[in-house]
């Protein structure tokens, strides 16, 4: 091989040097290509008790790996030689558009994450067209989430208390503010074990404890944030003084009853959404009592560990009730992939929970902006490479789910009891 030294035209076009990014947020969001990326940044950022609530669910969190594992063990069935040069992500769900087929999920104590918390999540989903749901446990007021997304769709979602004027007063809130969803949590009869949460001491507001201090002396900026702006207060109540566990056991109802949610129904002028439907039974029975939709859900594995995996219910329950209203799907859910997969086999929506907070604690509002850019990125690419232009032309065919756990046969027992 004959060489010769390079000459400078021959490098010129070789030496392209990118311009520093002197903003360091702006520097590790834009390093984020995954929602894994934003994962890992809003660990090291974030005090161990606040990102474990986050990112834990309950008992040995079986549940939440195994809907995980669910959208890890799909097939994609692409289709050649079509022309994708543009493709639309978006539709009409629960009576409105969204221009993406995700939306923001409701979580609890989200300032406590990073303060600028929901008021952040709902600047960011009006932006990009998408709905914000504000849970009970919120840390920011219907009417502020309200005026913080004044043009786009806000949902509210409602925890059954015990104390029934309290829970409709809230209701009434959010229908004045014009929240145009109502999502009716049902799979909360009483709080799961959450041991990361019993490990780590997690009470309302943060305990400053040796370990706490700990741990927070190389994550000063939380602590900063966290001290030096308002104190939390909830969208359902001022404030609490104790565990995350003994607050929602004082809350949650064990009484309620498929009569209480008809009676939820008539209150609110809006859509009425069930959110956390197990079992193709469950879902016929709330659907035949009128509410535009169901939320296939298992509450992100926090509940009972063990729960069946939404993803793997998806098409059962589509074939039962799909025809009869509007199926919606959230848990496990980290990519743009599992999303395109979800509405390829009957989904009309996804909701996503952790993968907008591991945004919101990698960067506050900017860091939700980047989880929304990442997800529709991969929506968009996946609709490309499997040669469909809208989510009308996803079908089941174009996902195949591969089997890893397997239900045994039951055997029957003819022993009279």
């Amino acid at each position: 091989m004959k060489r010769r030294m390079p000459k400078a035209a021959d490098l010129a076009p070789l030496m392209q040097f990118k311009k520093p990014q002197l903003n360091a947020k702006t520097r590790r969001l834009e390093k984020a290509l995954t929602i894994e990326d934003l994962r890992r940044i809003a660990r090291r950022r974030t005090p161990k008790a606040a990102f474990d609530y986050t990112d834990g669910s309950a008992e040995a969190e079986l549940s939440i790996a195994r809907a995980r594992q669910a959208f890890s063990d799909i097939e994609f069935q692409p289709a050649i030689l079509r022309d994708v040069s543009t493709v639309r992500t978006g539709w009409e769900v629960l009576g409105g558009p969204v221009a993406q087929p995700f939306g923001i999920a409701p979580t609890g104590f989200t300032r406590m994450m990073q303060t600028e918390g929901e008021i952040a999540g709902a600047h960011a989903a009006g932006r990009a067209g998408i709905p914000f749901s504000l849970s009970t446990m919120g840390t920011s007021s219907i009417e502020d989430v309200a005026e913080a997304n004044p043009q786009g769709r806000n949902w509210f979602q409602l925890y059954m208390w015990k104390d029934r004027d309290r829970s409709m007063a809230l209701v009434e809130r959010a229908a004045a503010a014009g929240f145009d969803t109502l999502l009716v949590t049902v799979d909360v009869p009483v709080a799961g074990a959450r041991l990361r949460d019993k490990r780590n001491g997690m009470s309302i507001p943060p305990a400053l404890t040796l370990g706490t201090v700990v741990n927070a002396l190389p994550r000063p900026q939380w602590w900063i944030d966290f001290l030096t702006t308002e104190p939390l207060a909830f969208a359902s109540l001022d404030r609490w003084s104790g565990t995350v566990a003994e607050l929602l056991d004082t809350m949650f109802d064990p009484t309620v009853t498929f009569e209480d949610l008809s009676w939820i129904t008539a209150q609110w002028p809006g859509k009425v959404v069930v959110k956390g439907i197990q079992t193709v039974a469950d879902a016929r029975r709330v659907v035949d009592l009128g509410v535009d939709g169901i939320v296939l859900s298992n509450h992100g594995g926090r509940q009972l560990d063990r729960a069946p995996v939404p993803f793997h219910l998806l098409p059962d329950v589509v074939a039962e009730v799909g025809n009869d209203t509007e199926v919606l799907l959230d848990t496990g859910i980290m990519s743009g992939a599992d999303i395109v997969a979800s509405i390829a086999l009957g989904a009309r929506f996804t909701l996503i929970g952790r993968a907008y907070l591991y945004g919101l604690m990698a960067g506050g509002e900017a860091g939700v902006d980047r989880t929304i850019a990442i997800l529709s990125e991969q929506v968009a690419r996946t609709m490309r490479l499997l040669g469909v232009t809208c989510l009308e032309e996803l079908t089941p065919q174009h996902v195949t789910q591969l089997i890893r756990l397997a239900p045994r046969p039951r055997l029957v027992n003819h022993l009279v009891r």
